[in-house]
């Protein structure tokens, strides 16, 4: 094939970004998902964030009550969510955001079959590090309010009867944020490995090809922005 053939063909593959935060405060792990759904429009591509966390936390749903909250996890600090869904522990977790923006394909879909798809994925994902993950059945009925404590929901990600993966939505005028929460069994992987197979799995199953991608200046002001005047502020956490 030649050069101007392989261009065209590289060309006609969509582009994804991806990006690896490191680890930062609950505060601001959540001010930079709503960022980046902000900006998503005008970046045009999705974008595949992964990251971790500086101390161990608990995020809760957006409509959650906090004072049942508080009963339910000793983990602290607690910070609420931009997306729905009810605790996740992330005291060892792998977590990662997918932000879709508007007119995407993802964008037209039932929140029902966005969350199956990135389930798939991430079953996939998990097949590449050795783990034979499945996808929970119709029928299966999580603990209310908790997302890994007491069974699984359909299309959460289940091992050896044990959920290892969850997530949560939001989908508005500006685009569709998935948050998502990967808690493997000890030992089981390494969080490196884990990405890696993430993107692989991804451009097998979504056709795209992928772009190392970093917060620009003004998203990381913006995220400070979120973390300061919003999910670090007690009225906040303490809306509901």
């Amino acid at each position: 094939m030649a050069s101007g053939e392989c261009d065209a063909v590289r060309d006609a593959v969509p582009e994804w970004f991806w990006l690896d935060t490191g680890c930062g405060g609950a505060a601001f792990n959540m001010a930079v998902d709503e960022a980046l759904l902000e900006a998503v429009a005008g970046l045009g591509r999705p974008v595949l964030r992964f990251y971790g966390w500086r101390e161990p936390a608990a995020t809760f749903g957006y409509s959650q009550r906090l004072h049942e909250v508080q009963r339910m996890t000793s983990l602290r600090p607690l910070v609420r969510r931009p997306t729905g869904g009810g605790i996740v522990p992330h005291d060892r977790d792998w977590t990662y955001t997918l932000v879709i923006p508007p007119g995407h394909e993802w964008c037209a879909i039932q929140a029902r079959e966005s969350y199956r798809r990135v389930h798939v994925w991430v079953q996939g994902a998990c097949s590449r590090l050795g783990i034979a993950a499945q996808l929970a059945p119709a029928g299966c009925k999580g603990s209310r309010g908790q997302c890994f404590a007491g069974g699984a929901e359909q299309w959460d990600v289940v091992w050896e009867a044990q959920k290892i993966a969850g997530a949560a939505q939001r989908r508005n005028r500006l685009g569709l944020l998935i948050q998502g929460s990967v808690q493997f069994p000890e030992g089981r992987g390494k969080r490196v490995a884990w990405e890696f197979a993430a993107r692989e799995e991804g451009s097998r199953q979504w056709g795209c090809r992928w772009r190392q991608w970093n917060l620009t200046t003004a998203l990381d002001r913006r995220a400070g922005e979120l973390a300061a005047a919003k999910y670090g502020n007690p009225a906040f956490t303490a809306m509901r």
